[in-house]
């Protein structure tokens, strides 16, 4: 505990530190596979480039390294930390906020993170290296708002990510051209047709793997296909050779 101008700053625990590095990682790892993924687009896996695949995944990682360094540049208060009512401070003075550059220092160590985490865990100061280099600490939040809006933004930070990773996946893989073959193929069996009742629509989103190599691919999806009568779970496999359509190998349900 520090006592400055009157006031006490206690210490931040491991175990918040390690919570809100979970968050923060978390929430830019999601943003930064968003971009990515909707840059590429949903048809992407109909012709990809991989070229373009790469430069735009070294562009959004370049992105994603300065927003992970730079996390707690307002105020030396990241998502994470915000949620778990802590803050980066001067290690002398922790009414002051270290400069933009001391912070994003501290956190470039982060990318030796299991070596922090050990740092961590075994500093009797709770300190890991980036703030030894840095010279801040990381104490408890004396202004921090009420756990409600702190959970809520917890509990909304997972439906986003679910709720975009149901819906980008499931119009990535509909998008395909291996799905829309077996789509066809399936509309076209007469053992789906007679068990189904007559086929209403599909799920949301198809599981399964596309793979393209060198215009080779091989592709199972597991459909599920909503009928009059009844609904069932198709496994479609297929093939594709250079500059063809895809071939249906099996189907089964």
């Amino acid at each position: 505990m520090q006592k400055t101008s009157g006031f006490q700053y206690q210490l931040a625990s491991r175990k918040r530190r390690i919570a809100a590095f979970l968050i923060d990682h978390f929430v830019i790892t999601f943003l930064i596979v968003s971009i990515t993924f909707l840059i590429l687009g949903p048809d992407y896996l109909n012709n990809p480039d991989f070229s373009k695949i790469t430069a735009v995944m070294l562009t959004t990682l370049l992105l994603g390294f300065t927003i992970y360094f730079g996390k707690d540049s307002i105020n030396g208060i990241s998502i994470g930390k915000w949620i778990f009512g802590i803050m980066v401070r001067d290690e002398d003075n922790p009414e002051v906020v270290p400069s933009i550059g001391k912070l994003f220092i501290r956190n470039i160590f982060l990318i030796i993170w299991p070596v922090e985490f050990i740092v961590l865990a075994s500093s009797n100061e709770k300190k890991r290296l980036g703030d030894n280099i840095a010279k801040t600490r990381v104490v408890k939040n004396p202004h921090k708002p009420s756990k409600t809006p702190r959970i809520l933004a917890l509990i909304l930070a997972g439906l986003i990510f679910i709720t975009f990773l149901v819906i980008f996946i499931g119009s990535v893989m509909k998008n395909s051209d291996a799905y829309k073959v077996a789509v066809e193929n399936i509309e076209q069996n007469k053992l789906i047709l007679e068990e189904t009742g007559g086929i209403t629509g599909y799920g949301i989103m198809p599981s399964g793997s596309i793979n393209i190599t060198n215009g080779f691919g091989k592709a199972q999806l597991s459909i599920t296909v909503k009928g009059i009568e009844k609904d069932v779970n198709v496994d479609v496999y297929l093939t594709k050779q250079p500059n063809e359509d895809w071939q249906l190998i099996d189907i089964n349900n």
